[in-house]
């Protein structure tokens, strides 16, 4: 081994993921100096604005000052704009728990989960629905086309 190779110390990190259709965000959470970006971006591009205060809501809920020692890196691909948005804060609510649970303390990640699960369920869980296939006979999954007896 080099002597570059010794002097390696491990940064605290984790490495969650949201998803939201087809929509799969993974976000990399790790001590540093308080950025947040989507695909390389400053969290606060996130367009169109609407979205970006759905963005926010994890941060905002337990209070930015609190994780202003972590760096957040998110990378989100596939689906739309919203289903994107709620894959991210998904995945950056997610990622703060893991990061909370592995190198805070386990009452803190209680208490996070805790206000997290009252605000919003799909904080923390996947929405399992899924879009229901196209069948012969009609415009969609379910619509018909009209039927005429004359």
């Amino acid at each position: 081994m080099s002597a570059v190779e010794d002097n390696k110390v491990a940064i605290p990190s984790v490495q969650t993921f949201g998803k939201k259709k087809n929509a799969t965000a993974v976000a990399h959470v790790k001590q540093g100096k308080g950025l947040i970006k989507v695909n390389g971006c400053p969290i606060t591009l996130v367009e169109p604005e609407i979205l970006r205060h759905k963005v926010y809501e994890p941060l905002l809920l337990v209070g930015l000052d609190k994780f202003a020692g972590l760096d957040i890196r998110i990378k989100v691909t596939g689906g739309g704009h919203v289903s994107q948005v709620y894959a991210i804060r998904q995945a950056l609510a997610k990622g703060l728990i893991a990061y909370t649970a592995k190198y805070v303390d386990e009452a803190s990640k209680n208490e996070l989960k805790k206000v997290f699960a009252s605000y919003d369920r799909t904080l923390l869980i996947a929405d399992a629905r899924r879009m229901e296939p196209k069948k012969f006979g009609g415009r969609g999954a379910r619509a018909r086309f009209q039927k005429s007896y004359r």
